[in-house]
C-alpha cells in the first residue's frame, strides 16, 4: 500500500514556456479610425500576420468594452467606460487607466510587458499612450482612450 504521508521530497517538474510555443496567427486588417476593413486593390480584405497582427488584437482589446459582447470571453476588453465619471482625480483615474490596459494586454500570451505611459487630458476624457512589447521582444506604441460616455 502507498504512503499516504511520503517523506520523499517531490519531483518538480520543468515546464518550458517560451516563445516559441506562442502561435502569432494571422488577422484581417482594420482602419480604427474610418471604422472599416482594410481592402487591397483588387477588394480583398487585407491580412496581417505576426506582429502586425498582434498588434491589432491589441488595439480592438482597448476599444471593446469587457463584458459588453457575449461573443467575447470575460478576459477581454477593457472597462473604461465609467472611469472618467467617477469621480477620482486624474492621477488616480491615470493609474487606474494603467491598470486596466496592462491587465488587458498581459491577458494575451504573445503580450510581454506594457509600459511607458504618457497621458493628454481634453474635455471629453483621456487619451493615452504606450509601449507594448511581445515575446519576441518586438515592441511598439499604440494609443488608446478613456473617454465620458
Amino acid at each position: 500500500m502507498a504512503n499516504l504521508f511520503p517523506t520523499e521530497e517531490p519531483i518538480e517538474e520543468v515546464v518550458d514556456t517560451g516563445s516559441d510555443d506562442v502561435f502569432f496567427g494571422r488577422s484581417w486588417r482594420f482602419d480604427f479610425e474610418a471604422g472599416e476593413f482594410v481592402t487591397t486593390p483588387s477588394g480583398k480584405i487585407a491580412g496581417s500576420e505576426g506582429k502586425e497582427a498582434w498588434l491589432e488584437w491589441c488595439k480592438k482589446a482597448l476599444m471593446t468594452e469587457r463584458y459588453r459582447h457575449l461573443v467575447y470571453s470575460r478576459n477581454y476588453g477593457q472597462e473604461f467606460n465609467e472611469l472618467i465619471r467617477s469621480g477620482l482625480s486624474r492621477s488616480a483615474i491615470e493609474m487606474e487607466i494603467e491598470r486596466i490596459t496592462i491587465e488587458t494586454l498581459m491577458s494575451d500570451p504573445r503580450t510581454a510587458s506594457v509600459d511607458g505611459f504618457t497621458y493628454e487630458w481634453s474635455e471629453d476624457g483621456c487619451y493615452f499612450n504606450c509601449n507594448v512589447s511581445n515575446v519576441h521582444e518586438e515592441s511598439a506604441e499604440i494609443q488608446g482612450r478613456a473617454v465620458n460616455v
